[in-house]
């Protein structure tokens, strides 16, 4: 089938020159197949096996032609909605807004799109916000940082979930080897008395990272007291809450030479905290992040931090509920993984130093 000349698109009435060149159209004016078109534009594993002059060739024309795919038409011809749901505490931390880089990245590859809703750490919202995804046709969720409150048939993935529910596949970071990480980077430097920051009540890492904190600590001989211990409070994604935390330990006037904080946001409201009280960071005090968000490296001092592979733990939640969604099409259910484990880093910077003789 010809395209239209751009003489007679010239011609055509404004509704004629809205509509899109169909894959079809596009196909028979290569000599192409649909399926060709199809796995070449959506970058499907499949391209690997054709040519590169070839993709050329597809790429050029849906350039020159302007084709844009059809995905409503698509889902209807599926009846899918090659959609997922996301559910986040917020969006303005470097936390959620990296594991949704990796979650986006797979997921643009397969031709998915997903929805985004952010709870804030609300119950009303916790409610809520599952039900309004199911409405609209999600395929399956991924919940980050996120409690599981709801029902539902659909495949569902959970970044830093603990708990085992029946259908949830876990994507958790290795908090024990974390733990390692941290407690041992700075017992090497020579620090054994060291101040800690606990993470929130309603943060999905708290428990298990504190509980491997003191096992570490412990394997160590290193005494963890309660008056160089904070927990964070309050759900705003500023380093404000780890200033005050850092300001209650300071507040107990018992020396410390290092500071593990929950995460890197934390910290470095710690360095702050420290600072205005004449404190040097790391000359007098050493701070150790968690995450590794994109922030950490261009702190001022760069940040020391445990780095959790965000990116990659929401790529490896899309792609396992992809691959989850594309067994239940097939009507297999014989393989859900139950978890998922990831490796931290150590990621050691200018926030940490040898303990002053």
């Amino acid at each position: 089938m010809p395209l239209p000349s751009k003489k007679s698109v010239n011609k055509n009435t404004a509704k004629e020159k809205s509509q899109n060149v169909s894959l079809k159209e596009l196909a028979a004016h290569l000599g192409l197949s649909t399926t060709s078109l199809s796995i070449v534009l959506n970058d499907a594993p499949a391209a690997s096996t054709i040519p590169q002059e070839t993709k050329d060739r597809i790429f050029e024309a849906a350039e020159k032609y302007k084709y844009r795919p059809n995905y409503f038409a698509r889902s209807l011809r599926a009846q899918r909605s090659f959609t997922f749901g996301v559910l986040v505490p917020e969006l303005s931390d470097g936390y959620s807004a990296m594991v949704l880089n990796g979650v986006e990245a797979a997921l643009s590859k397969e031709g998915f799109f997903y929805l985004t809703a952010s709870h804030l750490h609300r119950d009303d919202l916790l409610e809520h916000h599952p039900k309004m995804l199911l409405e609209r046709q999600v395929e399956g969720i991924i919940a980050v940082d996120t409690p599981i409150r709801f029902q539902t048939n659909l495949p569902v993935v959970s970044v830093s979930g603990h708990d085992k529910i029946t259908g949830v596949t876990n994507v958790v970071l290795n908090h024990q080897h974390a733990a390692e990480l941290g407690m041992g980077h700075l017992f090497t430097l020579g620090h054994r008395r060291i101040a800690f920051i606990k993470g929130q009540d309603f943060s999905s890492d708290t428990q298990i990272r504190w509980e491997t904190i003191v096992r570490a600590a412990n394997k160590r001989g290193i005494k963890i007291e309660s008056a160089l211990t904070a927990q964070l409070e309050g759900d705003i994604p500023s380093p404000e809450i780890g200033y005050i935390a850092a300001q209650k330990i300071l507040a107990a006037k018992k020396p410390f030479t290092a500071l593990f904080a929950f995460n890197d946001v934390s910290a470095i409201g710690a360095i702050r905290a420290l600072q205005e009280i004449g404190l040097r960071v790391p000359e007098d005090v050493s701070v150790l992040g968690f995450d590794d968000v994109y922030g950490a490296a261009f702190h001022n001092p760069a940040l020391t931090t445990i780095r959790q592979p965000l990116f990659e733990m929401g790529t490896l939640a899309a792609q396992t509920l992809l691959k989850r969604v594309a067994n239940n099409q097939a009507k297999d259910d014989s393989e859900i993984p139950e978890t998922l484990t990831v490796e931290p880093k150590l990621i050691v910077r200018q926030s940490t130093a040898p303990v002053k003789k």
